[in-house]
């Protein structure tokens, strides 16, 4: 019996694509602010009360950037779609070159290319999607669901925003900087872990790449607290 090849649905990609957009970019935001407050103030309540309002308000927003832009994608799938449904039926002749001329770059010649060619030509709806994904490389599915797409990255904006928050819940003011830099480093490693895993196979790369992104943020708000802390006892 012959083993079946396994492959990875392409929307578990996009969700993939969405969870890490909304939590990298909710974690190292969030982190940056507090780390940035954490430094400035000598109050834990502060820091976590600035850390939730930018929760919410990061969560809030990515959301809706999710929305806005799926939709504007999607409306852009559609507007193409319509105008190559057009095409195929007023210019036939001329996509159907279209079609020759991207099959011959995939390497099709002869008498295979010409049933490959008259193979798709005779299916409008085969003919179409060619159109869409081979010429203009666009996929439906990467843009099928605006509100999902928000959901996922609000949702994960929340769940990555409250990672550095955490430490300040239970540590003081000093432990909790460190707790909140650790706690972050290691779930943007492991973020990048699973990415690497389920996209190119280069789990400690995609780690690496995360962590450093963290650290990042981190560094320039610790450095811009620590800039306005100067300026603040300083007046």
């Amino acid at each position: 019996m012959t083993k079946r090849e396994k492959h990875n649905n392409p929307s578990m990609g996009y969700n993939l694509r969405d969870v890490i957009l909304g939590g990298q970019d909710g974690l190292v935001n969030v982190l940056g602010i507090i780390l940035a407050v954490a430094t400035a103030v000598s109050d834990v309540r502060i820091v976590i009360i600035a850390g939730l309002a930018a929760t919410f308000a990061e969560s809030v927003s990515m959301a809706a950037v999710a929305y806005t832009s799926t939709k504007a994608a999607q409306d852009f799938y559609k507007s193409e779609l319509e105008r190559e449904k057009r095409e195929i039926k007023e210019m036939p002749q001329q996509e159907r070159r279209e079609i020759v001329q991207i099959y011959r770059r995939k390497g099709f010649t002869g008498q295979l290319l010409n049933a490959i060619v008259k193979k798709i030509t005779s299916n409008k709806k085969l003919w179409l999607e060619t159109m869409m994904e081979d010429e203009l490389h666009l996929s439906k599915e990467e843009f099928n669901n605006p509100v999902r797409d928000a959901v996922i990255v609000g949702i994960s904006a929340i769940v990555g925003s409250l990672v550095p928050l955490i430490p300040f819940l239970f540590l003081n003011l000093n432990s909790a900087i460190i707790g909140s830099l650790v706690l972050s480093v290691v779930v943007l490693f492991a973020t990048g872990l699973v990415k690497g895993k389920v996209t190119t196979g280069h789990t400690i790369r995609s780690g690496v790449e995360m962590a450093i992104i963290g650290m990042a943020a981190a560094i320039v708000g610790y450095i811009t607290g620590a800039a306005l802390g100067v300026a603040l006892y300083a007046a």
